[in-house]
């Protein structure tokens, strides 16, 4: 089935190798005012994009899958590789666009900072408090990695790699979930990162393995380990349970397809392994409160006031 929605390296451009570029740094005045402040919806296979927003763009807003959000600076927004996500930003916007290589980040977090692959892998937005951003060493972190990003000097690239690991620090401490990641006990880290790269190696199976329908034995027997191992796991790391987050993915990807992709319902739920589109509806219902014909009805909408609104 052809990707429907825009797979990106940075906005509008084709997507590259996960490897060809360590890492981005941009005010986001440069990308954003020739686009007159919006950028459409789109998303990296990839690439990890952090924005700090420390003044003006109140008027602006980030659309995360399919919530939007106000942005209120000082605020931190973290998207990582996958999210559907796009922008309207206020011309007076004052912030900045880091972009990086997810896994690049996450295998050097997992080695000195385990604490952050969290961090990493959730995307929100988190607003923080403007004495605290001013006093802690955000900015000349940043002003560190723009000048690592611009330089010629060799090693350049892999300079602002630990930088970045340095940025995400800070920016943890400043964000309220920083204390509880945390509060672990130093004599459970190991089982933690443990439980962590099997519930990661588990959201990996499921997407590339949704649209067969896979009951939750064969995930477990990929990963080696029982039903009730699995179930364990997802249940300590993320309160649920692993049916739930193939629901989810699943659930997900069809929300994906019914608000961007061009197809009818009964194309999308093909694409999606379902024979049946009434069992389709069904199971969308069972999953969200509304039909698939209503959930797409009403997203366009509000994704068409939105667009007035910002015009």
């Amino acid at each position: 089935m052809p990707r429907n929605i825009p797979n990106y390296n940075l906005y509008g451009e084709s997507a590259r190798p996960p490897w060809y570029d360590a890492f981005n740094f941009e005010w986001i005045a440069e990308r954003s005012a020739p686009n007159d402040w919006h950028i459409d919806a789109h998303r990296h296979d990839a690439l990890l994009q952090f924005l700090y927003i420390r003044g003006g763009g109140s008027n602006g807003d980030v659309l995360i899958e399919n919530t939007r959000i106000r942005i209120e600076p000082p605020c931190v927004i973290v998207l990582p590789a996958q999210t559907v996500h796009g922008f309207n930003f206020a011309p007076d916007v004052d912030g900045l666009v880091v972009t990086a290589a997810q896994r690049s980040l996450e295998a050097l977090a997992s080695m000195v900072a385990p604490a952050l692959v969290p961090v990493l892998q959730r995307a929100g937005v988190t607003r923080i408090n403007p004495q605290a951003a001013q006093n802690s060493a955000l900015m000349p972190l940043v002003e560190l990695l723009e000048k690592e990003y611009r330089a010629t000097d060799r090693g350049h690239m892999a300079a602002g790699l630990p930088l970045l690991i340095a940025l995400f620090v800070y920016v943890a401490r400043l964000c309220e979930h920083a204390s509880a990641a945390r509060s672990t006990a130093a004599a459970s880290v190991s089982a933690t990162e443990r439980r962590a790269a099997q519930l990661r190696r588990f959201r990996e199976l499921v997407a590339a393995n949704f649209r067969e329908h896979r009951p939750v034995d064969f995930y477990a027997q990929k990963l080696g380990m029982t039903v009730a191992q699995l179930g364990r796991i997802c249940r300590d790391e993320i309160s649920s349970s692993p049916l739930a987050v193939i629901n989810e993915h699943l659930v997900r990807e069809a929300q994906r397809e019914l608000v961007y992709s061009h197809m009818s319902v009964k194309q999308i739920a093909h694409g999606l392994g379902f024979a049946d589109i009434a069992y389709f509806s069904r199971y969308f219902r069972k999953q969200t409160g509304v039909t698939p014909t209503q959930f797409q009805a009403e997203a366009h909408k509000a994704l068409a006031i939105d667009r007035r609104c910002s015009a």
